[in-house]
């Protein structure tokens, strides 16, 4: 897209954290566009600003509909996705499932309807999933292979095939664009890593320290805003080039840990899910087995120096409040 023809923007799950910083972003480099956003969520300290719109919505085609047709998008951000991070109860895996799955088809529908320029959508290097044969380094065309031993990531893996599919299918028509990133991090950010890093006295692998990639939410929020511009259709995988180990991690975060043999590790996690902090079975492969993403692609359009925060300075600033 040129910056000329970007005049309206819909921003969906907008009261998360890396929503609103990508928003100010792109207030401050298109300061006449108009920004709308939604979120099936109450939104907390919006921000002041008059290209910026707020509605709370429950997220249903005839919802959708309306606003499409109301604001006629130039850029859409499907940013809401709901991660495992917010499922408090069982009973909430069928709204997720809805959400990521029906929801995401349902939006991108939309989009080709109402002749939409350009779709971000945001998924996640979980797709890929956590095994022990994985290369050193994953690119895109890597296969989805988080759900073969956890179907609680069918969902995950089907949005992201979903947005994918959808793309090639309609890529004469409507540029799409498909992020992966590495572990986003930052004092916004809530996600299921975030909270067990730092999580003191959380267990770590005894037999065990696999690499982790980190992208500080201010990073991630500018790739956000870059991919109109300087992002054609494709897929791309988000990380900088630095990695760090899992333990080192919690090191530099000045959390204490708990080394535990991997054969015991499964129901000492169980004893951790609580009705204040859950700890996904999933989570168990990631602490075990590394999942570094190859950046090349994203670099080859961005350029070589498209991040501020190196993993140190990432880490740190997490814990801030």
């Amino acid at each position: 897209m040129k910056q000329e023809d970007i005049k309206s923007i819909l921003i969906i799950g907008m009261a998360g954290g890396l929503a609103k910083i990508t928003a100010r972003l792109l207030v401050k480099k298109y300061p006449n566009i108009k920004i709308t956003g939604v979120d099936s969520r109450s939104i907390s300290e919006s921000i002041q600003n008059e290209n910026i719109e707020y509605i709370r919505m429950r997220y249903t085609r005839g919802n959708f509909e309306k606003i499409f047709r109301d604001k006629e998008f130039d850029c859409v951000y499907h940013l809401g996705r709901m991660s495992h991070a917010d499922t408090s109860s069982l009973g909430t895996s069928e709204q997720r499932l809805d959400l990521n799955l029906m929801g995401t088809k349902r939006i991108l529908d939309l989009c080709l309807k109402f002749s939409v320029q350009k779709v971000i959508v945001l998924s996640t290097y979980h797709v890929y999933g956590a095994l022990s044969d994985n290369p050193v380094f994953i690119n895109e065309d890597h296969p989805l292979r988080a759900s073969i031993k956890h179907p609680e990531l069918r969902d995950v893996v089907e949005m992201d095939q979903i947005a994918t599919n959808w793309m090639w299918k309609y890529q004469s028509d409507i540029e799409t664009v498909v992020l992966r990133p590495c572990t986003i991090v930052g004092p916004q950010i809530k996600n299921t890593m975030t909270r067990y890093l730092i999580t003191p006295y959380a267990p770590v692998c005894a037999d065990f320290n696999p690499m982790f990639q980190f992208i500080h939410e201010f990073d991630m929020a500018n790739v956000l805003k870059d991919s109109i511009e300087k992002l054609p259709t494709g897929t791309y995988n988000v990380a900088t080039d630095e990695c760090a180990s899992l333990k080192a991690s919690k090191e530099i975060l000045d959390c204490p840990t708990i080394p535990i043999p991997s054969f015991i590790l499964s129901s000492a996690a169980r004893l951790l899910n609580t009705g204040f902090w859950s700890f996904p079975r999933y989570l168990l492969d990631y602490i075990m087995f590394s999942c570094i993403i190859d950046n090349g692609l994203l670099k080859s359009h961005l350029g070589q120096d498209s991040f501020r925060y190196k993993t140190r300075e990432a880490l740190l600033l997490s814990k801030l409040d």
